[in-house]
């Protein structure tokens, strides 16, 4: 399940760098769901071929990932929006129970905003 999701978000990223084929048989095979041999009659080649070429297109995939490092960088992105989001709480929920600053709450409000635009 894991290697699937892991395909999933290089295909979201890296995908259009793809042929139109590899495109259509991952799309087919991870999001439509269908079996390699669905995907065989119905693009009129073998089994064997859909097989390959999804293997090649993964392959392709993991190699763009290994080079670029999008989807690395992407979830580290996440991840200290993450830290951000839970500072910007910290800071709020301080600043609640001491001064109460209206300028402290609209600022980390706006933090976390900011944040939750990054990571969504």
């Amino acid at each position: 399940m894991a290697n699937n999701v892991e395909i999933t978000i290089l295909f979201d990223i890296y995908g259009e760098m793809l042929t139109d084929k590899q495109k259509d048989f991952l799309n087919y095979y991870y999001n439509d769901d269908l079996s390699l041999s669905e995907i065989a009659e119905n693009e009129g080649i073998t089994r064997q071929g859909v097989r390959d070429a999804i293997k090649r297109a993964e392959a392709q995939l993991y190699d763009m990932e290994t080079r670029l490092g999008f989807a690395k960088k992407n979830e580290l992105i996440g991840q200290r929006m993450n830290d951000i989001i839970e500072c910007a709480d910290k800071i709020n929920a301080y600043n609640l129970e001491h001064d109460l600053s209206r300028e402290v709450n609209e600022t980390t409000v706006r933090i976390k905003s900011l944040a939750l635009s990054v990571i969504e």
